[in-house]
């Protein structure tokens, strides 16, 4: 995918959610049950880095799990979203950072988790998720696990109802779509359906050893593709 086509497409979605921020985060409100399914693999004390926190609602999550023996760092671009998670991790050890992670360096230190929920379909071209999922790992400490998830959109009627035409002066990948949304403010976002075999590739760019790979969330529980990894301790 070139450049240009990039850019356009990481500006849709900022000013997707510049307008839909109040609408999305009063949507986004509860934890998603694959969340669950991480918990056995985690233990206090942790440190964490929520890429694309959003609303903080993953920090709440694992603080609410774990306990206080947690450390969290989430990194967002959004500021509306950002407020949010700083009124929803009041008192806990959270920080909080306004990032554009595709923009620039993703974050410094390692983590003993590293997570990217709700993000992955944001990332134009294929060859620009390998290289995402390649610097996530780099994040993760010895031990450490990374967690992602892949909203699998395109395989329900009720999301291919959404897609929009296609921008005719953008190129476009297998699996690049333009979707509406329809809570509140009318606005079109950028997301990409990543396929097993894709997903499959994703996990090979970390060099991590995946743990396990499972389905779950929204109304048939099977929305989202998940996978947990490790990075063995040297």
């Amino acid at each position: 995918m070139d450049d240009i086509t990039i850019t356009r497409l990481n500006a849709i979605n900022r000013t997707f959610y510049e307008i839909t921020a109040a609408d999305f985060d009063q949507s986004r409100t509860t934890p998603w049950p694959g969340w669950d399914a991480l918990l056995p693999h985690l233990a206090a004390p942790l440190s964490v880095l929520d890429v694309a926190c959003g609303n903080g609602r993953f920090g709440l999550f694992l603080y609410e799990h774990l306990g206080t023996n947690v450390t969290y760092r989430g990194v967002d671009s959004n500021p509306a979203l950002l407020a949010r998670a700083h009124t929803a991790l009041a008192g806990y050890d959270a920080h909080l950072e306004q990032r554009d992670v595709l923009a620039g360096p993703l974050a410094e230190g390692a983590y003993d988790l590293v997570a990217l929920f709700g993000m992955l379909h944001h990332i134009p071209g294929h060859t620009q998720r390998r290289a995402f999922m390649h610097t996530l790992a780099e994040r993760v400490a010895p031990g450490g696990l990374l967690a992602f998830a892949a909203w699998r959109f395109y395989e329900y009627e009720r999301f291919r109802q959404r897609i929009l035409p296609w921008p005719p002066d953008l190129v476009a990948e297998p699996g690049d779509y333009l979707l509406d949304w329809r809570r509140g403010a009318r606005a079109a976002r950028y997301c990409h359906y990543v396929d097993d075999a894709e997903h499959a590739a994703l996990i090979a760019a970390t060099g991590l050893r995946e743990l396990v790979t499972y389905r779950a969330d929204g109304h048939t529980g099977d929305v989202n593709q998940y996978s947990i990894l490790r990075r063995d301790s040297q």
